[in-house]
């Protein structure tokens, strides 16, 4: 393996972006409600990475002591972290929450049961409080 100073520039730059960017990025620490239920954030990560350089000299006598040509670098690198959605564990389901999307008609379907049970109920309830009340005269 070649001790070019190239080599040295991209290694670090590859362990810089190594220590931002791990699975903890994209999966995020997960947290947990007082009901149980564990919320999961989930993103995207992309990231790009660019290295160059070249040996430079004017004349011959611009040769360092070691006998090499002088070194100029350098490197670049960028991410980007976008946040996706939320998985949502609990209560026997999983579900993928978006970030984008529309979020109303998701949630309505999401809710229909539950509104659904609570009118049966409420509909149950009027009719058990009507008999009572034809039941006791005033």
């Amino acid at each position: 393996m070649s001790d070019h100073p190239i080599e040295a520039l991209m290694k670090t730059a590859m362990e810089s972006i190594k220590e931002m960017v791990d699975v903890n990025t994209v999966v995020g620490d997960p947290v947990e409600t007082k009901d149980g239920m564990v919320i999961i954030p989930i993103s995207r990560v992309s990231c790009g990475f660019a290295a160059g350089g070249g040996e430079y000299s004017t004349s011959p006598e611009e040769k360092t002591q070691t006998g090499k040509t002088p070194f100029g670098g350098g490197s670049g690198a960028g991410v980007s972290v976008q946040p996706m959605g939320f998985l949502v564990v609990g209560q026997n389901q999983i579900r993928l929450i978006p970030v984008e999307g529309n979020l109303v008609a998701d949630r309505l379907l999401d809710l229909a049961p539950q509104v659904l049970n609570q009118m049966q109920s409420l509909i149950n309830k009027n009719k058990n409080h009507s008999v009572i009340n034809q039941n006791c005269p005033m």
